[in-house]
């Protein structure tokens, strides 16, 4: 496996990731941020960009773990390279939107 592999499945993993918030915010109906948000990244974008970046961010992942690199889900290997960029990914996403959306300071009944 080369370093351009592992650099490969290490962000599609990432953008599997992002992917996740932003298609089940847009599908459930509600607003998210996303880049095209003001302020960037931390307004709320509309349900439908939400939809549109999440498959954005799901067609870039296919691309950088399918026909860059030919991922396979079976290669422990492979898998825990993405899995390493999807966990990052997914504790520096909890941390940023936690600010806004009350996750990092919840309130306890």
């Amino acid at each position: 496996m080369s370093i351009s592999h592992l650099i490969s499945y290490f962000f599609g993993g990432a953008f599997l990731m992002n992917a996740v918030p932003h298609v089940v915010s847009g599908v459930m109906g509600k607003p998210f941020q996303t880049p095209f948000a003001r302020p960037r990244g931390e307004g709320h974008s509309s349900s439908t960009t939400n939809v549109v970046w999440g498959f954005f961010n799901l067609f870039i992942a296919y691309l950088l773990l399918v026909h860059i690199g030919g991922f396979a889900l079976d290669d422990v290997g492979d898998a825990a390279v993405a899995s390493v960029g999807a966990f990052l990914l997914a504790v520096m996403m909890a941390w940023h939107f936690g600010r806004f959306n009350g996750g990092n300071t919840p309130s306890r009944p």
